[in-house]
């Protein structure tokens, strides 16, 4: 689950390749930004997830990018290894237990990332970062992969988090997407005055509810606040995030969602919004093949669904190019690799290659920059990559910054605060003394 604790994944991997090896054959290519810096033969060995069975478009990108690194590099050789998503997590946590990492791997970011790098498993990046490649990549996906500021993967792919709407019931009532937070009560008042769900919402995998507390915790106190409490440089006892839960059960107050949400998984709550029974539902950007290009959803459906970003709170310290998201996939290069500076050559590549084919070719948001004008998309894509590019700040979901004990409590608390069951000032002060107790500060 890209370590995101159900926060969602392009791609449900599963496979029969079971390890299998395969070497990709040289074809005609794009040239590097430079090529190998000597003649010396070496094999890159690259471990990844992406099975033909399983991640077909993904496995054909990863090939072409192979294919042209070795044509325009004749003395590498990329011998890949290819495993589905569980038993990779597995062979990666044996093989590091005897320093045996590929040269180039797959990892996630923040609490998956942290035991590698203490570990002295993976090289740093900060030199492949140089000379302005940073820049090409959407702000904040870089440092979810950086411990003790140095950056120990290049990421790959990236997910952020839209309120969709649906248009046609928007319009029965007179409804506008939200501008501020007082609107976007306004707009749940009249559809719960009218019979209709404002939002859908299946609280019982507790993550989907930590999306709208985390939102709310932004516009109030800022894109820092619940990082620096969860990082220790701050409370979560910090009056912003004590309001941000009680902002979350003024919607619950308002029926803000569907029935019986607490009790539903997302998958159900969804239903409500692919139904048409509920006006929104936020969730991440791996749903937007279902408003777009899936055509297992009815046309007329996906061409009613657009998106608003979560409103900004008067007096509050977010803006509304902040985020609630995160990163999948990265790669790292192993810091006892043989072939480390040459590994670190195809990294940079790759990232830049997957960047430019992913999202038309996978249907992948990319954690680098794309250029809109050059590439036919369908419009909400568009939409989606114009406002990445211009994205002030990406919050990584709360569950994946936490360790599993605390993101475990912290999970826990959502359903409680959104069910009624504790009050905002024990949510922040349950949070407060689990990251004391792991911590102890």
């Amino acid at each position: 689950m890209l370590a995101l604790t159900g926060c969602g994944s392009t791609q449900n991997a599963g496979s029969t390749d079971n390890g299998a090896q395969a070497s990709a054959q040289p074809t005609a290519a794009a040239s590097t930004d430079q090529p190998a810096s000597s003649g010396e033969k070496m094999t890159i060995k690259l471990m990844h997830l992406w099975p033909a069975g399983s991640s077909k478009q993904h496995n054909m990108i990863v090939n072409q990018i192979i294919d042209e690194y070795q044509k325009a590099n004749p003395n590498v050789t990329i011998k890949q290894e290819i495993l589905d998503n569980e038993q990779y997590k597995n062979k990666l946590k044996v093989i590091s237990a005897s320093n045996e990492l590929p040269d180039v791997g797959m990892t996630w970011a923040a609490g998956f990332l942290e035991p590698y790098v203490k570990g002295n498993l993976f090289a740093p990046l900060d030199d492949v970062l140089g000379d302005g490649f940073k820049d090409s990549f959407v702000s904040g996906t870089t440092e979810a992969y950086a411990v003790g500021g140095k950056t120990y993967a290049l990421p790959l792919e990236l997910n952020i988090t839209p309120v969709y709407y649906n248009k046609a019931i928007f319009a029965k009532y007179n409804l506008t997407p939200p501008k501020t937070y007082d609107e976007l009560k306004q707009i749940v008042k009249t559809l719960a005055d009218n019979g209709v769900a404002p939002a859908a919402l299946g609280n019982k995998d507790r993550w989907t509810g930590s999306l709208w507390y985390m939102y709310l915790a932004d516009r109030l106190g800022g894109p820092e606040t619940l990082k620096k409490a969860i990082d220790r440089r701050g409370s979560f006892e910090d009056p912003s995030l004590v309001k941000a839960a009680e902002e979350v059960q003024n919607l619950v107050k308002m029926n803000a969602f569907n029935k019986g949400f607490n009790g539903l998984s997302n998958d159900e709550g969804k239903s409500e919004f692919m139904n048409g029974k509920a006006a929104m539902y936020m969730m991440g950007t791996w749903e937007l093949p279902n408003y777009t290009t899936n055509e297992s959803v009815p046309k007329e459906f996906r061409d009613s669904i657009g998106f608003f970003k979560f409103p900004t709170i008067d007096g509050g310290k977010g803006n509304v190019d902040s985020w609630v998201g995160g990163p999948g996939v990265g790669l790292f290069v192993a810091e006892n690799s043989k072939v480390k500076d040459e590994a670190k050559k195809f990294v940079k590549y790759f990232a830049k290659r997957w960047g430019e084919e992913s999202v038309t070719q996978a249907g992948v948001i990319p954690a680098t920059k794309v250029d809109t004008s050059k590439i036919n998309l369908p419009q909400m894509y568009i939409d989606v990559l114009n406002e990445l590019g211009k994205a002030s700040n990406i919050t990584l979901f709360a569950d994946v910054q936490m360790s599993p004990a605390v993101a475990q409590v912290h999970l826990n608390m959502i359903q409680a605060l959104f069910g009624g069951e504790v009050k905002p000032e024990e949510f922040a002060k349950k949070h407060e003394e689990a990251l004391k107790q792991e911590s102890g500060k």
